[in-house]
């Protein structure tokens, strides 16, 4: 079974979805942003949009083109290559998308995440889509932390997670052109926030864009953590087909 692409389908093909019982949109959202020496800056998108695009497949979800832009402002500035939005940007755009998602007739949109500090603003947006449409259940998911050895394997080198060897061997696995096998080994650079009380922008924790260990990166590892994001985050999303809300008090109305 072939991923459904919302922007390869017709008005007539979209319309009909939720009146065949698929009223559930995915939305990938990910980042342009430096990924140290090594990788290149769609990492966040290709693995968002690649384990959305695998779900689709498995579920028969429609998936919405992959966001590549999000809230990289922590990177500083530098490194060349990042391209950010502000936070409030983003909420803006993403609740703007949720508003025309509900409008074409769907009532559940799963939006899945390839970037940290997106999360913050996506929920936001997950805040006002459900407060302006009475109903509508919004899903926030995290790529890494789609389920609990989905988190185990991203966070074995770094907890603070970036272009380490989780990442480097998923962008083996799934698009090793984006990848410079050859700078693994002098890309590693240690996780520097630990105890750390404030949240301090990635040039005061890391030297070269990279938090963890390249090096330990492989393509069979790469396969194999792909494989248990889309088995997991398929499982989140059969599930949340048939999810209603405890109670069905109206948002509006006592």
């Amino acid at each position: 079974m072939s991923a459904t692409d919302w922007h390869l389908m017709t008005w007539e093909q979209i319309g009909a979805l939720p009146a065949q019982g698929v009223d559930a949109a995915i939305l990938p959202v990910g980042a342009t942003e430096q990924h140290g020496p090594h990788l290149g800056c769609g990492v966040d998108t290709e693995i968002a949009h690649r384990v959305c695009r695998e779900v689709s497949a498995c579920t028969g979800v429609p998936v919405l083109p992959a966001l590549p832009y999000g809230c990289s402002i922590g990177h500083s500035q530098r490194w060349p290559g990042t391209l950010a939005l502000q936070p409030k940007t983003l909420i803006d755009i993403v609740k703007q998308i949720g508003d025309w998602v509900h409008l074409s007739g769907y009532r559940r949109l799963f939006i899945v995440n390839g970037h940290v500090t997106n999360h913050a603003p996506l929920r936001c947006a997950l805040e006002m889509l459900r407060a302006e449409h009475d109903g509508f259940q919004v899903a926030l998911i995290n790529t890494a932390g789609i389920s609990e050895r989905v988190r185990s394997r991203h966070c074995e080198d770094a907890d603070d997670w970036h272009a380490n060897q989780a990442e480097s061997s998923l962008i083996l696995a799934l698009c090793p052109d984006m990848a410079r096998p050859e700078r693994f080994k002098e890309a590693d650079d240690p996780d520097r926030t630990g105890g750390c009380v404030f949240a301090h922008p990635v040039n005061r924790t890391s030297s070269n864009g990279v938090t963890g260990f390249p090096s330990r990166a492989s393509q069979a590892k790469g396969e194999e953590l792909f494989a248990w994001m889309v088995e997991d985050l398929a499982e989140r999303v059969v599930r949340g087909l048939s999810e209603q809300p405890p109670l069905q008090h109206s948002y509006f109305t006592r």
